[in-house]
């Protein structure tokens, strides 16, 4: 463990002083100057952020990108939006979060058999990183994966996330073509690796508030992924 955590820490300082993408740093940086009126008194972390969790997690959760006034303002995933605030109750309750809400990066939280990143490092505009942001990032997440020796179930978070997955398995020829993997709620897929793929609507705001996404669909999701952690594909 030990050593997977330290590759991790190598990693995640690499992350964090990323410059490669000239319009996400701009983006990061302006809104960690402007602020929203809600965090006016708070500082941004306004950096790449990087992945978190349990290094000997069966579960890597891989979601889009932070939020921009979310992670990017509390430099850890999925922390101080409403996306965690829907996210970590539900991990809390399947036995993967020690406790159910995420503020801030020093509130005590740890995953347990979970390890959470995102396709994208730096909060992107609009939601909507572009095709060279993704690749430009794609080296972190296989470094990641390689760390990450444990992971039998992966949980995409969205279609962006899903194609990551499916592009990382391309990039390292462990797959041909991503013909026959198509996004869906709650679709499931062995890979040639050996892991699991599930796949989830993103718990954004827009899908949760709309009902697109619930509670129990996403729950469900999360059962899946510990069950098949446990008895594999």
């Amino acid at each position: 463990m030990r050593r997977m955590a330290s590759a991790l820490a190598v990693l995640n300082k690499e992350v964090v002083i990323c410059t490669q993408c000239p319009r996400l740093v701009a983006y990061r940086e302006q809104v960690g100057r402007e602020r929203r009126r809600a965090y006016r008194e708070c500082e941004y972390w306004a950096r790449p952020v990087p992945g978190f969790g349990d290094p000997q997690a069966r579960v890597l959760v891989l979601g889009l990108a932070p939020g921009a006034h979310g992670s990017n303002r509390t430099g850890r995933p999925f922390t101080g939006d409403a996306s965690g605030k829907f996210m970590y109750p539900i991990l809390h309750k399947v036995g993967f979060a020690s406790q159910a809400n995420a503020e801030c990066r020093d509130d005590g939280l740890k995953l347990v058999d979970c390890y959470i990143t995102a396709a994208v490092r730096c909060a992107p505009p609009d939601n909507k990183p572009l095709p060279s942001e993704l690749a430009n990032c794609a080296p972190f997440l296989d470094r990641e994966l390689r760390i990450l020796k444990n992971v039998k179930v992966v949980v995409a978070l969205g279609k962006i996330g899903f194609d990551a997955y499916l592009n990382y398995l391309k990039r390292n020829d462990i797959l041909r073509s991503k013909a026959g993997y198509a996004f869906a709620h709650a679709a499931r897929y062995s890979v040639p690796n050996g892991i699991t793929l599930l796949a989830s609507y993103h718990p954004s705001n827009q899908n949760t508030a709309t009902g697109k996404l619930s509670a129990a669909m996403f729950e469900a999701v999360f059962r899946e992924a510990k069950k098949s952690a446990v008895s594999g594909p």
